[in-house]
């Protein structure tokens, strides 16, 4: 017997705030049927593509240290430097610059969410390709 996993959890300050925001950097879409609203303390999204859903939920403190569990993100067109600046024109701010650190190439970059949850912006599968 395994286990699947059904969705992944983000522990919040504001779940519509940030569900809203994670949209606009994923493409992902609120659930048919139970959209997300102002107020709400749980806000479930979903990718439109392939059913993976991310449900946000407040919780009263705030984040405190490095996450030990975290999203590594691969642009699905472009580039992962364009990636990266696309998504602090968003509102992330950058932890730490990975690139090029095993070569010409390489690497990735760690940017944190508004509310400080960290992810990784990787190389394109186009970059990697090539």
């Amino acid at each position: 017997m395994t286990s699947f996993v059904a969705h992944t959890t983000i522990d919040c300050g504001n779940a519509y705030e940030l569900s809203e925001w994670w949209k606009q950097l994923l493409g992902y879409v609120d659930l048919e049927g139970d959209p997300n609203e102002p107020g709400h303390e749980e806000c479930m999204i979903r990718d439109p593509e392939t059913g993976h859903q991310i449900l946000f939920i407040e919780v009263p403190e705030t984040k405190s240290v490095k996450n030990r569990v975290h999203l590594d993100l691969r642009p699905r067109t472009g580039s992962r430097d364009d990636e990266v600046a696309r998504v602090l024109a968003l509102g992330a701010r950058e932890v730490s610059d990975h690139r090029g650190q095993y070569g010409p190439g390489t690497g990735w970059v760690v940017l944190a969410d508004p509310e400080g949850n960290e992810f990784c912006i990787l190389r394109s599968q186009g970059e990697i390709d090539a």
